[in-house]
């Protein structure tokens, strides 16, 4: 089956609007993982005509990336047709990840993840973060030099600020930029749009709020120490119940549509202006991905995405409201002081 596709700016990468996204099959903060499920997932995805994957290093230190890398050396698809994305520039402890970007910690990476994703070059390589402890020109320049080299197909930073993607354009293009939005967190909206104007492809990682989006939480959800979302403010307090409520009416809309609320969520972001070029569908079991066609061969009018305004602002007033401060790694500097 046909996906709509995007080229991603200025490089000659084509993608498919909707991109499998690895964090989950990784199972750090995710409550582990499962191989060959994993693995009957990307072909799942891979089967339904999605043509770009998203991993990383950090997602279950280099696991995620295995995992891609079994999937893709065991499916029937041939690797040209398809655009790998990873990402680099997070080095791991025994405490946990942190930011290195690093010019030869970054050569280092490289190799690392073409071994665990068996291949010969990467479609989209990303910093992951902001490394505040290396100056941009130095990524930048490393980054550059991997391009000319043919080793990667185009640049990508992620979770980078309009100022800091100014100061990375000075010594090398940016072809992507991955940034978290949906329709529950807008807090970097005004990045989005700087992309457009640039045209920066965008990726938006965290599409469905964390799982809020699926419709499957009650007022009452609870969430364990190592969950990711007993962190994160959209979970927290009087927020969250009237959340739910919002929810509640988006998945009616959704219904009224024959569609279900994550193919409604998913289409928010490829539809909504400044929305994303490319929407990732995180999923760590087939079953995840049954409805991916569904959100590519519809479209939101105006007065659909004015209808979602309305209800999700009758009941929540700040939904630009957030911070990546909730989701970044340290730096190597924040490590050595403690």
């Amino acid at each position: 089956m046909d996906m709509k596709k995007v080229k991603l700016g200025k490089s000659d990468v084509v993608a498919t609007r909707i991109a499998l996204g690895t964090w989950a099959i990784g199972g750090s903060g995710w409550g582990g993982t499962d191989e060959d499920q994993s693995i009957e997932t990307i072909h799942a995805a891979i089967d339904k005509g999605v043509t770009m994957i998203d991993t990383a290093p950090a997602y279950g230190q280099g696991l995620s990336e295995e995992l891609v890398g079994k999937a893709i050396a065991s499916s029937n698809v041939k690797r040209e047709d398809l655009v790998l994305a990873t990402k680099a520039g997070i080095g791991f402890t025994d405490d946990g990840n942190y930011r290195d970007t690093r010019p030869e910690r970054l050569e280092q990476e490289l190799q690392e993840s073409l071994d665990r994703l068996q291949t010969e070059y990467i479609d989209v390589y990303q910093i992951h973060w902001p490394d505040t402890d290396v100056s941009i020109e130095e990524t930048a320049k490393k980054m550059k030099e991997f391009y000319d080299q043919g080793k990667i197909r185009a640049i990508g930073v992620s979770n980078f600020s309009p100022e800091q993607m100014n100061e990375w354009q000075k010594y090398a293009p940016i072809h992507t930029s991955q940034m978290h939005l949906n329709m529950l967190q807008r807090y970097l909206i005004d990045w989005f749009e700087y992309c457009k104007q640039n045209d920066i492809a965008t990726l938006s990682w965290g599409s469905l709020a964390h799982g809020m989006l699926t419709g499957k939480y009650s007022k009452d959800a609870s969430f364990s120490d190592d969950d990711l979302r007993s962190k994160i403010d959209l979970f927290q307090g009087d927020r969250f119940p009237s959340m739910i409520d919002a929810v509640g009416e988006l998945k009616d809309l959704a219904n009224k549509k024959d569609r279900n609320l994550i193919q409604l969520s998913i289409r928010w972001l490829l539809d909504h202006q400044p929305g994303t070029d490319v929407a990732l569908w995180g999923a760590r079991k087939p079953s995840q991905m049954d409805g991916v066609e569904g959100a590519d061969d519809f479209e939101l009018s105006n007065d659909d995405l004015q209808l979602i305004d309305e209800i999700l602002y009758k009941h929540v007033d700040d939904l630009e409201n957030g911070s990546l401060k909730e989701y970044g790694p340290p730096l190597r500097s924040q490590l050595q002081e403690n």
